[in-house]
């Protein structure tokens, strides 16, 4: 004897999350200006389990040197930027995430 299941039942309850037009351009804005600035060189988006993430390289074969990732919350998005090791700043403004990246890179002689 056959059983029907329902396919929705067994998929995972949370939605897709993805980068709108607005959210892309303003991502784009700022990475555009770093490549001409020479700083950055690569990025990459990625859909995790609940979460985009906007990852931005140094170098092509690099770790990213920073992230920005966005998640739904209760009262709507909510973004936050990442270097290598650390959350440099979380809200529900892309904006606002934005102003976390650092101007310039630093230089460090050895």
């Amino acid at each position: 004897m056959s059983t029907i299941v329902r396919l929705s039942d067994y998929r995972n309850r949370r939605a897709r999350v993805y980068f709108n037009r607005s959210e892309l351009s303003a991502l784009l804005a700022v990475y555009s200006e770093r490549v001409a600035r020479g700083e950055w060189k690569d990025y990459a988006i990625d859909h995790h389990q609940g979460v985009a993430v906007f990852s931005i390289f140094r170098h092509t074969a690099d770790r990213p040197a920073f992230a920005i990732a966005k998640s739904m919350g209760a009262g709507g998005p909510e973004y936050a930027a990442f270097d290598q090791n650390n959350r440099l700043r979380k809200g529900g403004n892309l904006a606002d995430v934005l102003t976390a990246l650092p101007d310039r890179l630093r230089l460090v002689r050895e």
